[in-house]
């Protein structure tokens, strides 16, 4: 597993939306003033308007990437994660996050 140079910390609340397409996804709503801060410090990591992040969620840590929708950012919630900390719709989280950059060498 690769060790991931940290580019900047952001901790925020976040409600648990729903989202439906074919089959519900959950996500972390980030408010608009952090999601400003977000896009601003990932100038050239984004990719198809994604963030890479790790984000740490209770005891859980995990990888993916920042979901643009409606000029703020969403955070994907995996199932993994839900499980893990019990988390349901409606629910307000406290997010840990961090900007990956590239995987640290040595």
């Amino acid at each position: 597993m690769a060790t991931y140079a940290l580019l900047v910390e952001f901790e925020f609340s976040a409600a648990v939306i729903e989202w439906r397409g074919p089959a519900p996804f959950y996500y972390a709503d980030i408010p608009v003033e952090d999601s400003d801060d977000v896009k601003d410090a990932a100038k050239g990591l984004e990719y198809w308007g994604q963030v890479p992040v790790t984000a740490v969620i209770g005891d859980t840590e995990f990888t993916t990437a920042l979901f643009p929708k409606d000029g703020r950012y969403l955070l994907p919630l995996k199932d993994v994660v839900r499980r893990a900390e019990g988390i349901e719709l409606g629910m307000t989280l406290e997010v840990g996050m961090d900007l990956r950059r590239a995987p640290r060498t040595g």
